[in-house]
Order: C-alpha cells, then structure tokens, then sequence
C-alpha cells in the first residue's frame, strides 16, 4: 500500500523499473522519508526503453518530484530473455580447439523422450559453417601443449570476417585453466576487427565441462549486441530527459551491475526481472518472521515460482533458457506460460488448453479492447466479475466485457459444448491447475511438503488466483504484500552489486586441501575487491563471502556450500553431508569428498534508506457490492478497497481492490492486516 503523500522537491529519489512483457513495473522510494510509491504503464516491446521513459515522466508528474532528484535507477529487463526465446539474435561465430567445433551439436547425448527413434531436435545458436577451430592445446593442468601461430590467426580473421559475424565466441579447451590461448586469439582477431564484440570463456563462465562452457559462452556473444545496443539508447534517452543518476541492471542472481558490466556480461541478465521478485520475497521472510516462503509472481505472460528456505533463496549455478544451458548464478526459479494474458484454446480432442502462449502487450487480452480477439485469462476474469472493468488499473484503463465474451464464446464455449460461464470458469481451473504443479513439482523435487511453507502472491493477476492455488495445495497461508503489483521493482531497490567469481580446481576435500584453497581464495578475494573498485563502492562496503562446489567421487552433479574462516574445511565437508541428506535422502560420511569449484561473491553494499512504516488505513462506512461468478454460481460479493480496509479481520468471500491488483478472498478464508501493511489470508477450514 502507497503511502498517499507527495515527494518533497529536494529529497533524493530511488527508482526500480521492472520491464515485463505486458506491463512496465515502476516503484519510487523517496529516500528522505522512505515512503514507497507504486506506477505501472504498459510495455512496447519494440520500444522497451520509450515505456520506461513514459512511465516515469508519468511517475514524476503523478508523485511530484523531478527527474534530476533521481539519485538511483535499477532497471530489471527481459531484453535479453527475449532475444533468446525469440531468436532474435545477431550472425555470431565460434572458435574454438581444433576437433573441438560440434561440442554444441553433441551435447550430453541426452533426450527429452528416451524411447522415441531419433534424438529431438537440438537448439543451436551457431551453425557449423561459422564455428571455426585453432590448433591449438592446453593441458589440464594448465602447460601449453601446443601454440597458436601468427599465420593462423591472421587466417582465422579473415574466415570470420567473411562469413559475416557480427559477434565472436572463444572458447578453447582447459581455457578455465590458462586463458593465455583465448586471450591470443581475442587479441590477433581486434587487431583486424577492431569493433567486433568478443566473448572469452574464461571471462563469462572459466568452469569445465566442455558443452555447458560453450553453450554459456556462445549465449553471452550473441547478447552482446543486443544488450550493448539497448543501454546504449537507454542512455541516450536518459540523459535527453536530464536523468544523470548512475544505472544498475539487475542479474539473474538478485544483485545489480554497472552497465559496463551488463553490456560485456550480457549473459547474466536472462533472469534479470523475476530475481527482483525473489529478493523481494527474502526481505519479506525477514520482516514477517516467516522463513518458508513460496513466492508466486504471475504477470501477464508467465508464471515465476521461487523458495525461500530458512529465510534465504537459493541460487543455482546451472540452468537453461529454451534448451541452451547456461552456467552462471541464477536464483532458483521455475516459469510456466501462465500469465493474465495466456491464451485459452480448445484442440481436435475437445480439451482446453491455458498457455504457454500469450497474447503480450499488443494486442493484449480481448477485453482490452486493442483488436484482440482471442480468449485469455484476464478475459475470463473480466466476464466473471472479479476485475472491475471500469476501474482497471486504478482507473488508467477501461475494459470491455462484452468483447471478451464474445472471445470466450467463439474459441472455448462453443467448441467444448458449454454454456459461457462455465467455460469461463473452466480457463480459471485449468490455469490454476498449471500453478499449483509448477509449486508442488518445485518443492517435491527437494522432499519438501508445501504445508510447511507459506504463500507469497504478488504481480499483477496473482491476487485473483493465490487462494484457490494454495488450497490446491494444502497451503494454509496466503501472504499479499504491498503493491503486489510491482512487488518485483520493489525487491530491486533493496539490492547490492554483485560479483561472482568461479574457478574449478579439482582435488580432494581434507585437511591438505585448506593449504592448497588459500592462494586461489587469496587470488580470487583480490579479484572481487578489484571489481568492486571498478564500480566506485569504497573498500568498507565490500563484503565477500566463498563456496565449495562438494560432490562424492563419480558424481555429474555438486552441491555449493559455504566455506570460511570459521570451521575450515570440516564444517564445509558437514554442511555438505548435511544438504546432500536433505536434497537426495542419503548421504555417506565415511566417504571421500571432491572439491569441483571455488565459488566467490563479492558484494557492494548500496546505501539502504529506511523504509517507512505502514500507515493506517482509512476507513469507510460501506464497502461496494458486486455480482461476481463463485463457487458454480452468480453472487453478491462484498468489494474493498486496499487502502480502506476495518481493522477487524474479515471472513471470505470478498474482493480487494488494489490500484494494480484485484485480491480474491473465497469462501473459507479469513484475512487480517499486519503491522507492516500485508494482507494475511489464512484458511479456516478444517482441510483445504
């Protein structure tokens, strides 16, 4: 909930933008009184930055400030995301050791399906006819074996200007050891190529493993453009508008870097919005005392699922974007395409289908009246009742019910021989049956019971499903933040520059090994600290923290746990028996232990204003009745607005208006506010 005041002229001002894939996400925090003030346009996706400049001149002139007191923007984007999704990438090229150039085609020999005939197609970002190999060896323990030469270098150069590259990936074998090839051949091709962008692998991910090195490597090149490109006109925009404030992207693992970084480590950005909401999660967890959270952020195009776990969210360091893996920190989150703007459809077998696709930003659901014809979620909403159509958005944005009905009854109530209603509400049931499988697979994949955690629901079209999600699930609690419709922007203006550094080693975890660890830990603290410098944050905001990546000897896989100053490297070898137990059910302490990665993390604390208390609501004598579709049939529902909530705890069914949001509190749930301004939802039946 907005503190409803205006900003002072002189006071400094944060701002987070979230760029989503039908709504742009703004929160202003004004840094003097810590007050928080909640904006949101919608997005064009040929123009990212135009929505962000709108929206916050629009910001501005709503709350009252100037853009010259922006002190701060942290900007969370899916530029990168999308570029990837929809292959809208640059002519990239690939060298690499010689033998070496199918490593993306080869893979790890794994299949979706493992009895179909053939092998599924595989995603490939590079063709053969541009992947290109050097003579060239390095051993694994680091010694040349064998040099590039001048002469084949300068060759190589003119092979991947003919060819037409608009961007390079290097990455040659045991390069995560000695990088003294990559760096060679990178420099023999900017001699030639001066403007072409470069990607090494010892820079964006020096891990081994061959295939998923590469892949990350070549996934980081073909961003380079992309990103490169689009800070460069954000920028521009910015400084026409007169914001001179330094600029933060956020990555995939919750912290920010400088767009220097971004645009070189574009890479690290592919889960840069849905970090946000993940972080903001975190700080929730804190603040409510509550330390098992699953948070849910349902926008218009996806559905994000993220864990906090005794208080923290945990990062992984290998995932995937659309069948390309990627090895870098990312918060451990699973998406579905269920979103407010998923698109119902019906196919040959009489079934009804919600998602993956969407109808975006443009033209949008058929109730926004923009030339969408096709049914979604947000539209059987709309013909149900539970959106106010007149006062959408807080009032920015008018729907049209009549238009949606006439989507629904055309692709989902005729075809499956219904009557509109229940048609209607079979695209709600169907959408949060997706949900609720995307929450319990994320949790039963680590042995945990969803009854131990509570709900964290935020997004725009989250609200309107949390409760029948939990009850799905036998989750007891739902949480509604404030703003839950720009909860993800929010998380952003709480976060730090971040770092991380890897470097595979490979030896045995004992007592001998601390000798060995402590030069690498030493090299690699210095790396952090450099960084940092680099991005102007003073040597007192710097905070360092180290992992081991531990496995049992024979393991493909390894689990990261903290390893310090504190314990050495016992603790690190029981903290490792102990997550193992917890994430397979077994473990064995009486067997040797591999250290596989030296992980590092080096944060740069950013200044954290006080956030302003909540403020009472403000009452009124009534609130507003409206017909609503439930539980089978039309009924009157009571309707309130956020900011004008009793005191006294309120028993369902009822709605709540938010300005970016609607909450839908069914039958069986009572709700209470808490101290600092959530909504408490909890289910008092005797099972859900």
């Amino acid at each position: 909930m907005s503190i409803p005041s205006q900003i002072g002229t002189a006071a400094a001002v944060r701002v987070a933008v979230d760029i989503g894939g039908t709504f742009t996400d703004i929160q202003v925090l004004d840094e003097d009184s810590g007050a928080c003030f909640a904006h949101k346009v919608a997005s064009r996706p040929d123009d990212p930055a135009a929505a962000l400049i709108d929206g916050l001149q629009q910001a501005a002139e709503r709350f009252g400030f100037d853009l010259s007191q922006v002190s701060m923007l942290i900007h969370g984007t899916t530029i990168a995301t999308n570029a990837v999704l929809e292959r809208k990438l640059p002519m990239g090229a690939l060298v690499t050791t010689s033998g070496f150039e199918d490593v993306l085609e080869i893979g790890r020999h794994m299949r979706r399906d493992v009895y179909a005939n053939r092998a599924e197609s595989r995603s490939l970002l590079i063709p053969r006819s541009r992947r290109f190999g050097v003579v060239e060896r390095i051993r694994a323990d680091g010694c040349v074996e064998c040099e590039p030469t001048p002469d084949e270098l300068k060759v190589l150069a003119n092979h991947i200007a003919e060819c037409g590259a608009e961007t390079l990936a290097i990455c040659c074998l045991n390069a995560h050891v000695n990088s003294d090839h990559e760096r060679a051949i990178a420099a023999a091709i900017a001699t030639e190529m001066p403007t072409l962008p470069i990607s090494m692998s010892s820079d964006i991910s020096p891990e081994f493993r061959e295939f998923e090195r590469t892949s990350t490597t070549v996934l980081n090149a073909l961003l380079m453009p992309v990103v490169g490109d689009y800070l460069a006109c954000l920028e521009n925009q910015l400084r026409g508008h007169g914001l001179m404030a330094p600029v933060y992207l956020v990555q995939s693992n919750g912290g920010v870097a400088t767009p220097a970084v971004a645009a070189s480590q574009p890479a690290r950005l592919l889960l840069s919005g849905p970090s946000g909401g993940a972080r903001a999660a975190e700080i929730l967890a804190e603040v409510l005392g509550d330390k098992n959270l699953v948070a849910v952020d349902m926008g218009g195009t996806s559905y994000d699922v993220s864990l906090v776990q005794d208080g923290r969210i945990r990062l992984i360091n290998l995932s995937e974007v659309d069948g390309c893996p990627v090895r870098l920190p990312m918060v451990e989150m699973r998406t579905i395409g269920a979103g407010g703007g998923s698109l119902a459809t019906t196919d040959d077998g009489q079934s009804l289908r919600v998602g993956p696709h969407s109808a975006g930003a443009d033209p949008g659901p058929a109730c926004y009246g923009r030339g969408g014809d096709r049914p979604t979620v947000t539209d059987a909403n709309c013909h149900l009742g539970r959106i106010d159509a007149s006062h959408f958005l807080g009032g920015t944005m008018t729907l049209h019910p009549t238009v949606a009905a006439r989507a629904l009854k055309k692709d989902v109530a005729e075809p499956l021989g219904m009557d509109l209603d229940t048609a209607a509400d079979g695209v709600l049931r169907v959408a949060v049956s997706h949900m609720a499988s995307a929450i319990r697979l994320s949790l039963f994949e680590k042995g945990l019971d969803p009854a131990d955690f509570a709900l964290v629901s935020f997004g725009g079209a989250s609200g309107l499903h949390a409760c029948d999600t939990a009850t799905d699930l036998n989750i007891r609690t739902v949480i509604f933040p404030r703003d839950p419709g720009t909860l993800s922007a929010w998380g952003m203006l709480w976060s730090d520059i971040t770092h991380n550094i890897s470097r595979s080693v490979l030896m045995p975890a004992c007592e001998d090994s601390e000798h060995h660890l402590a030069p690498i830990i030493a090299a690699m603290t210095d790396q952090g600290h450099e960084s940092l410098a680099a991005d102007g944050i003073g040597a007192s905001d710097h905070r360092i923290e180290c992992e081991l990546d531990l496995r049992y000897p024979g393991q493909a896989y390894e689990i990261a746990v903290p390893y310090g100053q504190e314990g050495g490297i016992g603790a690190a070898l029981s903290a490792f028996h102990d997550a193992h137990q917890a994430q397979f059910s077994h473990c064995d302490e009486t067997s040797p232990v591999d250290i596989v990665n030296v992980r590092m993390t080096a944060h740069g604390l950013l200044r954290k204003p006080a956030a302003a208390p909540a403020i009472a609501p403000t009452k009124v004598a009534q609130p507003n009745v409206r017909q609503v579709y439930l539980d089978g049939t039309w009924r009157d529902l009571l309707v309130y607005e956020r900011q004008h909530l009793p005191d006294d705890d309120l028993i369902g069914p009822l709605i709540i208006e938010d300005p970016h949001s609607t909450l839908l509190i069914p039958t069986g749930w009572s709700l209470r506010l808490a101290l600092a301004g959530e909504i408490i939802a909890r289910y008092e039946g005797t099972e859900p």
